[in-house]
């Protein structure tokens, strides 16, 4: 489509009546695994608006990020969001050049766009998005305690940062629920929410963590003291998985899981004041609401921390979606990506179709929870991992030390049985392969999968040294690296 040509549909666009356009609340969490919600199955955690939006709406049970041009997972992901481009079709991931944002396109059919929270992108990227904001974090993470706030003013620029007194997600929260209580008239508007909870640091309110203390969750069924083999993102200094020592001990693991569900509680709360404000307002009726988040977390899962792997914990996320047109009580196990937002939320809203993102548009599936929109997910990470599954079974690759792995997700969902060398799967292994070099040529993956002169597969985790950020409050450095400098900090 022209450009003359797609300025004329977005002005056709613009002048539909609002009760044809949906209003779009969106809501992003940061490093929430996707078995964290307990209308989901989990027991263990408390999440009653989650669960009042998932009662309401339509869950989706293998959503996932689709993987990582870096080890800050989130900003690959939400650039793919932003973009409806798989990330090997963003050539300039600084900038966007070239590639219009979904706000940009919403702002443009009339739509009113705002910020709150967290952008882990840019300047450029955020002025050309949004039109406004209120409590945007421009960052990758922060004490929960002591957030940077800015506003995104009209004309692009950014306020001076003021220091939040509350917690991240109560602030966020709070500039939501004040955007749509002022929501009069017929704009339709997309109001985005990044929260920065539950990322690390893992300082929930105290009544908050103090309640996953005294009735603790199990730690993950796939735990393992260390990874077993160099994954690529182990050994050498990486901040997330610094957050422990190796070997990983228990009760330090059990603490952190009480913290981090702490955060997901707390956060819950904070997402029910918004969907109050959602059902209270004179948009209720014709507003959308989704709630995602950019990646899952390790948390002690086959020996790691962070989301810089290709395992389901941290390229899965948790997806809810609730309003007009969406069923109620129902859930998919559709295979779908986050950045299949850009193009679903593009037709909910009316705007023309366009043949230069990727991604599918999931409406289809609001009609018939059934419906599939594809038979397989690729997730390559850098160019030291790379998975592919289907409905069944699923491959890794660790292309720098030649390692393969196979797991069996239906009677293996924790991928803790590796059948890769057995001879009865090595028809499996072969197609699965074939089935990775189609979707490499698809996406214009330049990665190879295997090297001449591979790295050894061990790890002396005795050599490993832990980095300390400077984003940790005093207790958690004190309690989990006894008193080391905030001076040495690592990437986020």
């Amino acid at each position: 489509m022209t450009k003359s040509l797609l300025a004329l549909a977005l002005l056709l666009t613009a002048a539909a009546t609002a009760s044809e356009r949906p209003n779009i609340v969106f809501l992003f969490a940061d490093d929430q695994r996707p078995d964290t919600i307990a209308a989901h199955g989990n027991p263990h955690i408390r999440t009653p608006h989650l669960d009042r939006l998932a009662a309401n709406g339509l869950s989706f049970t293998r959503n996932y990020c689709a993987g990582s041009y870096s080890g800050a997972v989130c900003v690959a992901s939400r650039s793919m969001l932003m973009t409806g481009r798989h990330w090997h079709r963003i050539e300039d991931t600084r900038n966007w050049k070239g590639l219009p944002t979904l706000p940009e396109k919403l702002g443009q059919a009339g739509y009113r766009t705002f910020i709150v929270g967290k952008w882990h992108n840019g300047a450029n990227t955020i002025a050309r998005s949004f039109q406004s904001g209120r409590n945007v974090f421009m960052g990758g993470m922060a004490d929960h305690t002591k957030t940077p706030l800015q506003d995104l003013l009209p004309d692009g620029s950014l306020t001076e940062k003021k220091m939040g007194e509350n917690f991240s997600s109560t602030h966020f929260a709070d500039a939501a629920v004040d955007f749509l209580e002022t929501q009069k008239g017929d704009q339709p508007f997309m109001l985005y929410v990044a929260f920065t909870a539950p990322h690390d640091p893992r300082n929930p309110p105290p009544s908050y963590r103090e309640l996953y203390y005294q009735d603790r969750p199990p730690l993950p069924e796939n735990f393992l003291p260390n990874h077993p083999f160099d994954n690529g993102h182990v050994s050498g200094k990486k901040r997330d998985e610094s957050l422990a020592p190796h070997p990983r001990p228990h009760d330090m693991i059990s603490d952190q899981l009480a913290e981090y569900y702490g955060l997901i509680t707390h956060l819950d709360a904070q997402v029910g004041r918004i969907l109050d404000a959602v059902e209270n307002s004179e948009q209720a009726d014709n507003t959308i609401v989704v709630y995602t988040a950019d990646h899952g977390l390790g948390m002690g899962s086959h020996g790691l921390l962070g989301k810089q792997n290709v395992y389901e914990h941290s390229m899965g996320s948790p997806l809810i979606v609730s309003g007009p047109g969406i069923p109620t009580g129902k859930s998919t196990d559709a295979m779908v990506y986050i950045l299949d937002w850009h193009k679903t939320i593009a037709s909910l809203c009316g705007l023309p179709p366009s043949e230069s993102i990727d991604g599918q548009d999931l409406t289809p599936i609001f009609k018939n929870p059934d419906t599939k929109v594809r038979d397989s997910i690729f997730l390559p990470f850098q160019d030291i991992m790379r998975a592919v599954r289907e409905e069944r079974f699923k491959l890794h690759i660790y292309p720098k030390i030649n390692h393969t792995l196979l797991f069996d997700l239906v009677d293996d969902p924790h991928e803790m049985n590796n059948l890769a060398d057995h001879p009865s799967y090595a028809g499996t292994v072969k197609r699965l392969m074939a089935l990775m070099e189609d979707w490499r040529e698809r996406v214009g993956d330049p990665s190879p999968l295997s090297v001449e002169n591979p790295r050894p597969k061990e790890i002396d985790f005795t050599q490993i040294e832990r980095s300390l950020d400077i984003w940790q409050p005093d207790w958690i450095r004190e309690k989990y690296f006894k008193g080391r400098s905030r001076t040495d900090h690592g990437s986020k």
